[in-house]
Formats: structure tokens, C-alpha cells, sequence
């Protein structure tokens, strides 16, 4: 997404909506561009690259609408984060990364497609623009999923291992966001039936819920993080907090 997308969203959009997006779009950026040099073909360097921006371009947009980006970005300690746990979480191998990209890009694509059918919301504008761009998102995650899943033994094993190991942290996707006039029961049952179908087409199995009594994911929109998620932001903060005040 580029600049001219800022200005597509206005100044009065609602500031924890703005910051919970923004901070989603933030995180799976950096977690998407610690693969850069290291994908296992380099096609795959390249399009997760592209995804990292578009995400990152989104990121800007609506962290824009809060205060300033490169503070909100840099400056800002780990409990003021309002993202989602999902995204924060490690990339694991190729295939666990595809489960979390297949889960979030699912997620986006269907809450930008409400957002965008908003005249009246303030995301209306910006969703309309972004929804185009996470669907090839959505695409990319699919077609990972299906090859894959029906790919070798070794390749199914780890699809599977990526989607059981990431599902716990999806109910969290469909919590209400303060300023997000969503139908969340409609989003949720639209985002299972998909991941469903398309799991189900890679001959994989939708994982289960998390047994009685086990932990379960879903403080991130109130600031509270996994462990690997300080250590993230540790090296994405660590060159602008090393130089303050400097330009380039």
C-alpha cells in the first residue's frame, strides 16, 4: 500500500480500532520480514517480502491516525501493544508460517471486505483499498496450504503441526474492538466455514478446540504478550532506540 493511502482514512477514526489494526499490521510485517534471505525458495524471499509491505504500508496508515508512526513503532513498551497474539507469534518452519498467514489473511479479508461495505465507517475508504491486497494474501496462504497438505509425508506433517499449533490463538481474531461497528458472530462463522473448507481440500484436519480446562489465547488486545513477542520487539526497536533523534 502506498502513501496515497493515507489519506484514505480520516483523522476521526476511532483511536483504539485504528491503534488494534494498525498494531496486527505492525507485527506480522516484522515477523514476515525476518524470513527475508532465509525462505526456502527464493519466489517465496520475494512474496513474503511483498506481503511484510503491504502489511507495513497498512501498519503506517492507520498508526498515522493515532500520533506519530515512528513512535508508536519505536517507542512505545511491550504492554502498550493492542495486537492479537496470533501475529506475534514465531515463524517456526515454512509451513507453521503459512498456517499463521492462512488463519490472519482469512481474518483480514473478510473484516476489510465489512469495513469497506460501510459508507459511514471512517475505515470505509482505506478497508476499500487494503481488502484488494490481503486477498492476494489469502490466495498466497491457500495455495500453500493445498500443496503442501497434499504434498509428501513430511510436508503434511508440518502443515498439520502449524495449524494445531496456532489455532488456540484464533478466537481472539473475533473479540470486539472499541470503534469496529462488526458483526463478529457473522465474521467468525464466515472465517470457519473458509478455513474449514480450504483444510479440508488439502486433506488436513481442522484442529480441535483446546480441552477443558486449558489455556487459551486472548490478552494481546489488552496488552498482555506471548514471551517471544518481547524479544521480537526488542530487535525491531533496538536501531531507533540505540540513535535518538537521528534522521537517514
Amino acid at each position: 500500500m502506498n502513501r496515497e493511502t493515507a489519506t484514505a482514512a480520516p483523522a476521526t477514526a476511532p483511536l483504539p480500532a485504528a491503534l488494534a489494526l494498525g498494531d496486527d499490521a505492525l507485527v506480522l510485517a516484522q515477523r514476515l520480514g525476518e524470513w527475508a534471505g532465509c525462505a526456502p525458495v527464493l519466489e517465496e524471499d520475494v512474496a513474503l517480502a511483498n506481503i511484510a509491505l503491504d502489511l507495513l504500508g497498512q501498519a503506517r496508515v492507520l498508526l498515522s491516525l493515532v500520533g506519530d508512526e515512528d513512535e508508536l513503532a519505536y517507542l512505545r513498551e511491550e504492554r502498550a501493544f493492542r495486537n492479537v497474539q496470533l501475529v506475534e507469534q514465531p515463524n517456526g518452519d515454512f509451513a507453521h508460517t503459512i498456517a499463521r498467514q492462512l488463519y490472519f489473511s482469512t481474518y483480514q479479508v473478510l473484516l476489510y471486505g465489512q469495513l469497506a461495505r460501510q459508507g459511514e465507517s471512517a475505515f470505509a475508504p482505506l478497508a476499500a483499498k487494503a481488502v484488494k491486497e490481503v486477498a492476494y494474501h489469502q490466495d498466497h496462504a491457500e495455495h500453500w496450504t493445498l500443496r503442501l497438505g497434499d504434498g509428501t509425508d513430511e510436508s503434511r506433517q508440518r502443515m498439520q503441526r502449524g495449524l494445531d499449533a496456532l489455532w488456540r490463538y484464533t478466537g481472539e481474531l473475533f473479540e470486539p474492538v472499541e470503534g469496529l461497528d462488526i458483526d463478529w458472530a457473522v465474521l467468525h462463522d464466515s472465517w470457519l466455514s473458509g478455513v474449514t473448507q480450504l483444510i479440508e481440500r488439502a486433506t488436513l484436519t481442522v484442529p480441535a478446540g483446546p480441552r477443558r480446562g486449558a489455556w487459551t489465547a486472548g490478552a494481546g488486545r489488552q496488552g498482555i504478550h506471548t514471551e517471544p513477542f518481547g524479544r521480537m520487539l526488542a530487535e525491531m526497536q533496538h536501531l531507533h532506540r540505540s540513535h535518538p533523534g537521528a534522521s537517514w
